[in-house]
């Protein structure tokens, strides 16, 4: 049998606009109410949500802005041109690590999740390897069906969540979201900044933007994909503190998953819905790995163009493989999702910030 060939590599706007939301939904938004209820009072954490969705919705324009200026480039050829190529070499590479240790954070995520709900007597070692397995089979298959798989899982996951949330409405509890602004500044700012780490993901403009037919749709596809997680994440979070209380959600350590446990469909379907939601977020782990170990490639075969892409692959996976396996217990897992975030920045805002700037002064473009 013949393997189907897809009749290009190019991307358009639509494709953008699913990748964003399929990447940002992820890990951080299972533990994010227990996080904002550490800092904020009631249901105060909305408006950190929206302060901190705010700014990834600008740096998601910045950061397509800066790849639309150069169409059809790469991230290394265009910052080659901004801030010399040894720079442009050590920043790229840099970025292939970061986008491989973030693979590395969610296929750990998906063991440490799937041991605590599903498979409590499989060793974690054996539930990554075989979510890592499928990751890479996906990973070195056409970048066109990879954009497809997003554009056919994200419809089912917000489906499934927004029947679940549904399902929570008559379970919240308006006393639990009363009264309203009673948060002190220093508890809106940390609350801002834990969620702004959760939304990190858009860096990935910065590679699939040279991918995509139109580059100048790819501002307004990832602002309207960033929108997506930011509502997203509001509602769950309302629901959550709704249903659950600030102090309870303080407690749990993922919240967000507590809260299908408590939902009751009716008719007796399924007694479990837990499950179901789990599946569910382990569809949205798995679409978020195989972007971050994709770009992960892309950024390498920018440096090395002579080196095949299956190549990077089979060296890569069990690189991630083994730094999956780094973090010794829960705890470290949070302490490593705590750097990514904080690398994110650097990533993710810093970097592409500076490189938009140098390009603005020096009236620099990819198309002359």
């Amino acid at each position: 049998m013949n393997s189907f060939e897809y009749a290009d590599e190019e991307i358009g706007g639509n494709e953008v606009g699913f990748v964003i939301p399929s990447v940002v939904i992820g890990a951080g938004v299972l533990s994010l109410p227990r996080v904002l209820s550490g800092v904020t009072d009631n249901a105060d954490g909305w408006v950190t949500i929206l302060l901190g969705g705010g700014l990834a919705v600008f740096f998601t324009w910045l950061v397509a802005t800066l790849a639309a200026r150069f169409p059809k480039q790469t991230f290394f050829d265009y910052s080659s041109l901004l801030i010399s190529k040894p720079l442009a070499f050590i920043t790229t590479a840099s970025m292939a690590f970061y986008f491989l240790l973030f693979a590395a954070y969610e296929i750990r995520f998906v063991a440490t999740l799937s041991q605590e709900y599903l498979f409590a007597s499989t060793p974690k070692e054996v539930l990554s390897f075989v979510f890592l397995l499928v990751v890479t089979y996906a990973v070195a298959g056409s970048r066109a069906a990879l954009f497809r798989l997003h554009q056919l899982f994200l419809p089912i996951m917000i489906g499934i969540l927004i029947i679940v949330l549904l399902m929570t409405i008559p379970l919240i509890d308006v006393n639990h979201l009363m009264p309203i602004f009673k948060t002190n500044w220093t508890g809106y700012v940390n609350g801002t900044k834990s969620t702004l780490l959760s939304f990190m993901g858009w860096g990935v403009l910065l590679f699939y933007t040279s991918l995509m037919n139109q580059p100048k749709k790819a501002p307004k596809a990832g602002m309207i994909g960033m929108l997506v997680p930011v509502i997203l994440y509001i509602i769950l979070y309302i629901a959550a503190i709704g249903v659950l209380s600030n102090d309870v959600a303080a407690n749990l350590t993922y919240p967000t998953n507590e809260l299908a446990k408590v939902v009751e469909v009716p008719g007796g379907f399924f007694e479990r819905l837990e499950i179901v939601f789990f599946t569910i977020w382990v569809m949205s782990l798995f679409t978020t790995s195989i972007v971050f170990f994709d770009v992960s490639v892309m950024a390498l075969n920018s440096l090395f163009k002579n080196v095949k892409k299956i190549t990077f692959i089979l060296i890569l996976a069990p690189v991630i493989y083994l730094v999956s396996m780094i973090p010794q217990g829960r705890l470290h897992v949070v302490q490593l999702s705590e750097i990514i975030g904080y690398l994110g920045i650097i990533i993710s805002i810093f970097i592409p910030t500076i490189l938009l700037i140098v390009a603005k002064i020096r009236r620099v473009k990819g198309d002359g």
